[in-house]
C-alpha cells in the first residue's frame, strides 16, 4: 500500500470514530464550550418593579377579581291565554356582588283580570362552594290572593351535567309550614340566535293551606316550551306553550272554583337582561 493510500484510510477511520462519538451523546447535549457560547443570560433589569397596590395592579391589567358586578334578568315577561282569561306572567331575577358572594333577588307571579294571583319574592345570600354550584340562604315572601306568608329559605343552584340549569330550595314558614321548590331548564340552540328553552317547575308543601287554596304534597307542576329569537343577546321575543298542572288538594280547590286543574296555555313574551 502506498503512503498516500494509507493516509486516506487513516483519515476516513478518524472521521467514522468522531461521527460515532457524536451519535452516542444524549439528544440536545453539547460540549462545555458549546454550552457556554449558546446560553447568554439576560441583563438584570435596570428598574426593578416595586410593590404595587392591588387597585393599581387591577386597573393596569384590566382584571379585577375582587370587583363587584350586577345583572338583572327578565327571564319571562309574557301574556298567556288561560281559562280564567288573559294573564300577565313574570319571572325575574337579579344579583349583585363578587365571584364568590352575591346578593340575589328572585320574583315570579301572575296577574289575571287585573288581580295578582300566586306571586312570591326571594331575597337570598348566594355563596359559591364548587365550580358550577352555589348555596343560597335568605327569606321568601308570598303575596297576591290570600294572606301573605313569610318563609326562611335554604337551597342550592347550579349547572347540572348535560348543561341543565337547576334550582332546589327548601322553605320553613310560620305555624310549622314547610315547602320545596324545584326548577330546571335547558337551552337547545338551533342557531346562534334561535333557541328552544324547555323548563319545568314543581312546588311541594308539607301541610295544606286553605286560605291560599294549596294542598299538601305535590301542589303544582308547570312545564313550558319556549322558542325565542335573540335580536340581540340582551333582547329576545319568544312564543311558547305552557302546561299548568295541579295535584292533590290544590287540584280539588281548582275544581271547586269551576276551573280545570290540567290546562295548556299559549304564551308570547319577551326575555331581556342588562
Amino acid at each position: 500500500m502506498t503512503p498516500g493510500a494509507l493516509t486516506l484510510l487513516c483519515g476516513a477511520l478518524g472521521l467514522m470514530l468522531a461521527a460515532g462519538a457524536r451519535a452516542d451523546q444524549p439528544r440536545g447535549s453539547t460540549d462545555d464550550t458549546g454550552s457556554e457560547t449558546a446560553h447568554v443570560p439576560p441583563d438584570p433589569p435596570h428598574r426593578p418593579m416595586g410593590d404595587m397596590p392591588y387597585p393599581m395592579m387591577a386597573s393596569m391589567m384590566q382584571m379585577d377579581d375582587r370587583g363587584r358586578l350586577g345583572m338583572a334578568l327578565l327571564d319571562q315577561l309574557e301574556w298567556r291565554h288561560t281559562a280564567d282569561g288573559n294573564a300577565a306572567v313574570w319571572d325575574a331575577e337579579g344579583w349583585y356582588g363578587g365571584d364568590n358572594n352575591k346578593l340575589w333577588l328572585r320574583s315570579e307571579g301572575e296577574r289575571v283580570a287585573g288581580a295578582t294571583q300566586n306571586a312570591r319574592a326571594d331575597l337570598l345570600w348566594d355563596h359559591t362552594f364548587a365550580r358550577w354550584w352555589s348555596m343560597q340562604a335568605g327569606g321568601r315572601q308570598d303575596f297576591g290572593a290570600g294572606p301573605g306568608r313569610t318563609w326562611a329559605a335554604l337551597g342550592v343552584q347550579g349547572l347540572a351535567p348535560y348543561w341543565f340549569n337547576t334550582e332546589a330550595t327548601f322553605y320553613v314558614g310560620e305555624q310549622g309550614r314547610t315547602a320545596m321548590r324545584l326548577k330546571a331548564e335547558y337551552e337547545l340552540l338551533f342557531t346562534q340566535r334561535l333557541i328552544l328553552q324547555p323548563e319545568g317547575e314543581a312546588n311541594l308543601y308539607g301541610k295544606s293551606d286553605p286560605a291560599r287554596r294549596l294542598g299538601s304534597g305535590l301542589s303544582d307542576l308547570e312545564i313550558g316550551l319556549r322558542l325565542r329569537y335573540e335580536v340581540r343577546r340582551e333582547f329576545a321575543p319568544y312564543i311558547g306553550v305552557v302546561w299548568a298542572l295541579q295535584f292533590g288538594g290544590t287540584a280539588d280547590y281548582v275544581r271547586e272554583s269551576g276551573a280545570n286543574p290540567r290546562e295548556a296555555q299559549f304564551a308570547a313574551g319577551l326575555r331581556a337582561w342588562f
